[in-house]
């Protein structure tokens, strides 16, 4: 199957996508659900929804996104299967099921993530207030799969990506297409585009093309100008359209 050319260098990994846990996370929140009263019917229908994306953008590593999603269907299934008595008269501890053993997982995640977005949000204020002196400043290039997103997370574009491939289903071909396109070349072009837009809905950049190898280069291109670039995104409608604006000094 086709694959986007990539720079040397620039690989799509689980580091910018956080890890199953963080996905699940997204979508319990997504659906306003309490962590501890997770709906397995619903979380693992759209987890397995986004598993079916990244397989697509053929990420390494999948595998923990398939343990994890093997984990979810195997709760479920245990859930619609009839219960010994015994077995309903004692609820067994949160720790002696797999349902009781992810929920605990989660919960330390969550409790995890929320005290590094705390700690980023007391770093961001320090430096704020605090000049850098020379010798304070890094001496080795920072990790930009680590910057974040702007307005948006990740996880809201993988889902504006899923509802742009429902729409447009990708080429199936026997034959290897490769798209030769560098990168940084979609990179310029959308960058422009916004650039003279002001504004430009996530969906536009995919028209007129349903070759896998182009959308997995114009999805590349977009994070690209979000995370190291200053452009932004926004969804003012909750699961609506995302649009992607230029950096706020270029306004």
């Amino acid at each position: 199957m086709a694959t986007a050319a990539l720079p040397a260098g620039y690989r799509v990994d689980l580091d910018g996508f956080a890890g199953p846990l963080d996905l699940l996370l997204y979508l319990v929140r997504r659906s306003e659900l309490d962590v501890t009263q997770i709906s397995l019917a619903k979380i693992t229908t759209q987890f397995l929804s986004f598993l079916e994306i990244l397989q697509f953008l053929d990420l390494d590593l999948i595998g923990d996104f398939v343990v994890l999603a093997s984990t979810l269907v195997e709760i479920k299934s245990r859930q619609v299967l009839p219960q010994p008595e015994e077995e309903t008269a004692e609820p067994s501890a949160l720790d002696d099921d797999p349902k009781g053993g992810l929920i605990t997982r989660l919960l330390a995640y969550k409790r995890y993530k929320e005290a590094a977005t705390a700690l980023d949000v007391r770093a961001t204020e320090w430096q704020q207030r605090y000049p850098r002196l020379s010798d304070d400043r890094p001496t080795v290039g920072r990790d930009h799969t680590a910057d974040p997103i702007r307005e948006v997370e990740l996880w809201d574009l993988v889902s504006a990506l899923s509802r742009v491939l429902h729409k447009r289903v990708a080429e199936q071909t026997s034959a290897v297409r490769n798209d030769d396109t560098p990168i940084h070349v979609y990179v310029a072009q959308i960058a422009d585009a916004v650039r003279h837009a002001g504004r430009v809905p996530f969906s536009q950049f995919f028209h007129g093309t349903n070759r896998r190898s182009r959308i997995i280069g114009i999805f590349l291109a977009i994070l690209e100008l979000l995370r190291h670039h200053a452009f932004r995104a926004e969804q003012p409608d909750a699961y609506g359209e995302i649009f992607v604006m230029p950096p706020v000094g270029d306004l």
